[in-house]
């Protein structure tokens, strides 16, 4: 393509978009100025072929990397095969995918409900748990952030739920983030201990009776990759146990490799009663979500009809992305090698930055799953205000790195398939524009 039509096409892509695209959680006046024309691993491309390390993965779902050529030739042999089906037939795509999903969850799931995403499985979810236990109340966390449906956005704690407070029967409580701890906590154990102390509160003053469930991401991603400190999701199952309280755990963000594990919680000690997945489950390559439900939660509707349903649930398309994904993230060793590289090469490279650079006020994470908080202040702990978080964000995408910037942190989330080369060349950049906070 000569430089003169990939200009071109840069151009009128921005023109279209300006025209007639009404973006997510945006102003409309300001367009995003962004062009992707393509992509392959960790890298995309514009028209004119200037390219971007994708330390971003997108919206952190990309796990697979861009453009996988096996999954893309799965998806385009099912297209030839059978592009769509109704979800109330049997198809061999859609009950592969349901096994290879399965497999690698604890012992007694056996079954899946799929959705189109993330949020429509949180929504789901939640509907599974109160049909089950006759029960209405949804406790989840205020740094939290479980999708943009009626229930999930209510769900979520962070400011996008404010605007947004349609759906009934929803509590928020604080969980544990020791950097900027809530309970005066100097120590991980500490702030588990006290996070319990306060969750077991809210359930003796919301009334054990009346709470259905307990959302939580299994290390929330979206409100600051915080990692669990020690023994405190084993201690959310206790309490629910105790109370009959089901626990939800949303892996939509954390599953299927991000952590360095198939499931994040296989880290943590603990065994959900439902879980939702969505993102890494096949990289976002065609929409899909879904629930993985426990035995006797699908016991429930044996015999009662569950009141739920999608046109696309179970997308002869999806389905296919999805057994494609896994099988090759089994064979290629995509998981360990996000394991691996979370532990030889982010983790450390990002604690030399944080030595380095006094604007980064902590380091956090596991496989290629990471932030890095930045302050104006180590000693107050004073976030670096929004407009320098923009510059840093701008100074990043001109030296050719596509980063995820959220807050007053910088996410440092690739591909679950990046290489040491690719973390090496990354951290460079962080290095160099970090030097200029």
């Amino acid at each position: 393509m000569n430089d003169s039509l990939a200009g071109d096409l840069d151009r009128i892509a921005r023109e279209l978009d300006r025209a007639h695209v009404f973006h997510s959680w945006s102003a409309q006046g300001q367009s995003p100025q962004l062009v992707v024309a393509s992509g392959r691993g960790c890298r995309v491309w514009d028209h004119a072929g200037r390219e971007y390390l994708d330390f971003s993965s997108q919206l952190v779902n990309v796990n697979i990397g861009h453009q996988h050529p096996v999954v893309v030739e799965a998806i385009r042999e099912q297209a030839e095969l059978l592009t769509t089906i109704a979800p109330s037939t049997v198809n061999f795509a859609r009950g592969q995918a349901a096994k290879r999903i399965v497999d690698r969850a604890p012992g007694g799931f056996e079954k899946v409900f799929f959705t189109n995403g993330g949020a429509d499985a949180n929504e789901n979810a939640i509907r599974m748990a109160r049909l089950h236990t006759g029960r209405d109340k949804i406790l989840s966390t205020y740094r939290s952030y479980h999708g943009n449906t009626g229930s999930a956005i209510v769900s979520t704690g962070d400011w996008r739920r404010i605007p947004n407070e349609f759906a009934r029967g929803h509590v928020h409580f604080f969980g544990p983030y020791l950097y900027r701890s809530e309970f005066w906590a100097t120590t991980p154990e500490q702030e588990s201990e006290r996070a319990l102390q306060h969750l077991r509160r809210v359930i003796e003053a919301e009334g054990p009776a009346s709470i259905a469930a307990v959302l939580l991401e299994s290390i929330p991603g979206t409100a600051g990759i915080m990692i669990p400190p020690p023994g405190y999701l084993a201690g959310v199952r206790e309490l629910c146990d105790r109370h009959g309280i089901l626990l939800i755990l949303d892996e939509v963000m954390c599953g299927f490799g991000r952590s360095g594990r198939w499931f994040a919680f296989d880290g943590y000690d603990v065994r959900p009663d439902l879980i939702t997945f969505a993102k890494g489950v096949n990289s976002g390559y065609v929409p899909a979500g879904g629930v993985v439900i426990s035995d006797e939660i699908a016991a429930t509707f044996d015999e009662r009809v569950f009141p739920g349903g999608l046109t696309y649930s179970g997308h002869p398309l999806a389905m296919a992305s999805i057994v494609a994904t896994l099988d090759v993230m089994e064979s290629e060793g995509i998981v360990a090698n996000a394991a691996a590289i979370g532990e030889t090469e982010i983790g450390p490279a990002l604690a030399e930055l944080a030595e380095k650079h006094e604007v980064i006020g902590e380091v956090r994470g596991e496989g290629v799953f990471w932030a890095m908080e930045l302050v104006a202040d180590r000693e107050t702990r004073e976030p670096l205000p929004a407009a320098e978080m923009g510059r840093l964000k701008g100074a990043m995408l001109e030296r050719g790195l596509l980063p995820f910037v959220q807050d007053n942190r910088i996410h440092v989330v690739p591909p679950c398939v990046v290489t040491a080369e690719e973390v090496a060349e990354a951290v460079a950049i962080y290095d160099d524009v970090l030097a200029t906070a």
